[in-house]
C-alpha cells in the first residue's frame, strides 16, 4: 500500500508539472502566431535604383526629395495566398508545441523524481524501523538536500536513534531486574532447602530468609518508584518546603549511619531557602545522594552538604562532596541511569537505582541532577531546584 501511494505521488508531481509546462508553451507558441504576419515596407526607395539613398547624400537634382508623381504611392494589389501558405504559417506553432512538450516532459520527470525519491527513501526507513530495525538512518541518503525533505530525515534519525536507546534500556532493565533478583532468591532458596534438612538451626535460616527478603522488597520498592516517576503517576503533594531543614533531616539520619564507620556528615548553608515541591520525593532524592557518598567515601572520611543560592536568580543548589574515588570521566553522564555503577563500585552495596530515582525526581521538580569529580579526588554531585 505505501509503495503505491508512493508511486502515485510521483505520477501527481509528474503530470502537475508537465501540464504547467505544455499549457505554458502552447500560450506562447499560440500568441507568438497570432502576433507576427506580413506588414508592408516603410521606407522610399528612389526610381531606377536598386539600393535606398545613403543618408545625408543629396544626388542631383531630379532625385532630390520633392512632389511625388501621382499614383506612386497607391496601394499595390495584395498577392494572393498560395497553396499550402496556410499550412506553412501553421507550421511554427507545431514545431513550438512539439519542442515544448519534449523540454517538459523531461522537466517533469526531473522534478518529480526529485520529490519522490526522498519520500521513498523515508518509506523505507519507516518499514524498517517497524519491522525492529531501529539502526536504520536517512541521513546518509539525503546529504547533498537542503530543503525540508532532508529536515524531515534528520528528524526520523534522531526519533529512530531515541527510540533505539530507550529500547536498549529497557532491555537492559530487564537483565539487570532479572539478576538482582536471581541472587538473593537463590540464597532464599538454599536457605529454605537447609532449613528442612537441619531444624535446629532454624532460627538461623529464618534470620537469612528475612534479610533476603527484606532485599527483595526493597528493590521491588525502588523499581515501582522509578517506574511511576517514569510514567509521571507518582503521587505529589505540593508543599512548602524549607531547604535548611530538608538537608537537616537527611544529614542526622545520615550521621547516624555513618558512626559505625567514623564518617561525619558536614552541613553548610544559609537558612531561608524555600522551595515548593514533594517533600517526601525530595526528602528520598536528597537521602540517595548522600548515602551514595556516604557509601563511597573512606572511613573516616568526611561528606559535605551545601544548601545555597544558585548561579542563577530564582534557582537553588544542593552539592554533596565525598572523598571517595570518584568516578571515570567517561562514566559521568551514565551514573543516574538504572543499574549503573561504576567500575570501582560493584562490590559495593546497592542496586543502582539510587541515583536514578534522584535524577527522576530532579526533573519531576524542574531541575535537574549533576556530576563531576572533585579536584582534591571524590565526587561531586549538584542538584539544581528552581526557588520559591
Amino acid at each position: 500500500m505505501t509503495g503505491k501511494s508512493t508511486g502515485r505521488l510521483f505520477w501527481k508531481f509528474f503530470f502537475a508539472f508537465w501540464s504547467a509546462q505544455l499549457l505554458t508553451s502552447a500560450g506562447v507558441g499560440a500568441a507568438v502566431w497570432m502576433l507576427r504576419g506580413d506588414r508592408p515596407a516603410q521606407h522610399w526607395q528612389a526610381p531606377g535604383m536598386g539600393m535606398p539613398a545613403a543618408p545625408g547624400w543629396r544626388g542631383p537634382a531630379e532625385l532630390r526629395p520633392g512632389p511625388l508623381p501621382p499614383g506612386l504611392l497607391a496601394e499595390r494589389p495584395r498577392p494572393r495566398p498560395r497553396p499550402g501558405a496556410r499550412t506553412w504559417l501553421l507550421r511554427p506553432l507545431y514545431l513550438t508545441l512539439l519542442a515544448g512538450g519534449l523540454v517538459s516532459l523531461v522537466f517533469a520527470a526531473a522534478l518529480a523524481w526529485y520529490f519522490a525519491r526522498p519520500i521513498r527513501s523515508l518509506r523505507q526507513a519507516f518499514d524498517q524501523a517497524a519491522n525492529g530495525q531501529l539502526g536504520t538512518r536517512v541521513g546518509p541518503r539525503l546529504a547533498g538536500r537542503r530543503d525540508e525533505l532532508a529536515d524531515l530525515g534528520r528528524d526520523f534519525d534522531r526519533m529512530a536513534g531515541q527510540l533505539q536507546q530507550l529500547l536498549e534500556g529497557q532491555r537492559r532493565l530487564l537483565h539487570d531486574v532479572s539478576h538482582e533478583l536471581r541472587s538473593p532468591l537463590a540464597r532464599l532458596q538454599a536457605a529454605t532447602d537447609l532449613l528442612a534438612q537441619q531444624p535446629e538451626r532454624a532460627a538461623e535460616f529464618i534470620e537469612r530468609i528475612e534479610r533476603e527478603s527484606g532485599r527483595m522488597d526493597r528493590l521491588v520498592g525502588e523499581l515501582l518508584t522509578l517506574a511511576r516517576l517514569d510514567a509521571d503517576i507518582a503521587p505529589r503533594q505540593r508543599e512548602r518546603v524549607d531547604l535548611a531543614e530538608l538537608v537537616a533531616n537527611v544529614a542526622e539520619d545520615a550521621a547516624f549511619e555513618g558512626q559505625q564507620r567514623g564518617c561525619r556528615i558536614v552541613t553548610e548553608g544559609d537558612s531561608g531557602a524555600v522551595l515548593h515541591g514533594d517533600r517526601e520525593l525530595l526528602h528520598r532524592a536528597l537521602e540517595n545522594v548522600v548515602r551514595n557518598a556516604l557509601r563511597h567515601s573512606p572511613d573516616g572520611g568526611t561528606v559535605l552538604i551545601t544548601s545555597r543560592a544558585g548561579s542563577q536568580p530564582g534557582w537553588l543548589e544542593i552539592r554533596v562532596d565525598d572523598e571517595g574515588s570518584g568516578v571515570p570521566e567517561a562514566e559521568l553522564e551514565q551514573i543516574f541511569a538504572p543499574f549503573v555503577r561504576s567500575a570501582g563500585a560493584q562490590s559495593q552495596a546497592g542496586y543502582g537505582l539510587g541515583l536514578a530515582i534522584t535524577s527522576r525526581v530532579m526533573r519531576l521538580h524542574g531541575g535537574q541532577a549533576s556530576a563531576e569529580n572533585r579536584a582534591g579526588g571524590g565526587l561531586s554531585v549538584r542538584l539544581t531546584l528552581p526557588a520559591g
